[in-house]
């Protein structure tokens, strides 16, 4: 019997939604592109972004306070737990109506809540940048540093944001536990939003004030669990060069070695497209045979056969 290709596959935000409602619709959506490539005889592990999510309960947990005095702020690693839960509960569910639906009864769904380390001295920590949470007035802002000693930064006329570290993830804590699991069978869902940021103390981890980019995260728990193929689905089906520009071109497949010319270049937008090739290539550059996609969620399974997507090699 023929070994089976392993995967670990990056969601983005879309593949979630923005709300609760649009979350449980769109996770449907996301079970049955996953299920194809189960089909299609891939072991596969899911990574997610979490970014509306977290928000969210940041927002619903400062409310609270609000109205509670007494209520401390809950950590931002404490909220990325939760979402890491809430998006796991949905999507595993959906994940395992559609494996039932297929007639696949031998494989169990499991959430995996999992801290991923980050080093205290990531430059990152020196300025943060990466907003989360609703815009909010000068004056909430000024509250929310004084009260909760927030970096709040004005956001191109559209009011102030919370912003904070994004710190390349060094460690995935229960990597041996979700080793154990895929060997075994299960489709997990591990590292959600990145992961939990925590900071070793010892034999304690604490938890930072931090959000880890889902790519990079994604490209670190795909070395570990020694994958074959890291797929980041993104929103359009393939990279471009001159995004938007009358001399786009569109990329098909690109070996480590341009790719790293095309960052230089400048042709990836930072925060949007640049981290999801910098977390391909490092992926496609980290052993002999393994591969990156990048593509559509709809168009994961035609990736997997070549026919799309852009794909990263040696």
């Amino acid at each position: 019997m023929a070994k089976k290709r392993r995967i670990v596959i990056a969601l983005g935000g879309n593949a979630l939604g923005n709300t609760l409602p649009e979350q449980m619709a769109a996770v449907k959506i996301t079970a049955k592109a996953i299920v194809d490539l189960i089909e299609e005889g891939c072991e596969v592990v899911v990574a997610h972004g979490n970014g509306p999510q977290v928000g969210m309960v940041n927002n619903a947990m400062i409310a609270l306070t609000h109205e509670d005095a007494q209520q401390p702020n809950t950590p931002l690693s404490v909220c990325v737990a939760m979402s890491q839960a809430y998006i796991g509960y949905d999507l595993q569910n959906a994940l395992r109506e559609e494996l039932l639906n297929r007639g696949i009864t031998d494989m169990p769904v499991a959430t995996m809540i999992t801290q991923v380390r980050v080093d205290e001295n990531d430059p990152a920590f020196q300025s943060p940048s990466k907003p989360i949470g609703k815009f909010v007035s000068a004056e909430q802002a000024k509250m929310m540093e004084e009260n909760f000693q927030y970096i709040m930064k004005e956001d191109s006329g559209r009011g102030y944001r919370r912003v904070v570290a994004s710190p390349k993830p060094a460690e995935i804590i229960e990597i041996g536990t979700i080793r154990t699991m895929v060997e075994s069978g299960d489709l997990v869902i591990a590292c959600g939003g990145g992961g939990i940021p925590v900071i070793r103390q010892g034999n304690h981890l604490k938890g930072a004030s931090a959000v880890i980019d889902k790519d990079f995260a994604s490209c670190l728990l795909a070395k570990e669990l020694d994958a074959d193929y890291l797929i980041i689905l993104t929103a359009v089906e393939k990279v471009a060069l001159n995004f938007g520009k009358p001399d786009e071109k569109w990329l098909e497949s690109v070996s480590v070695k341009e790719a790293g010319q095309y960052i230089r270049e400048g042709h990836f937008a930072p925060g949007s497209m640049l981290p999801k090739v910098q977390a391909a290539v490092d992926f496609a550059a980290s052993k002999e045979g393994r591969t990156a996609l990048i593509t559509l969620l709809e168009k994961s399974r035609d990736a997997i056969r070549g026919t799309t997507g852009t794909t990263f090699h040696l």
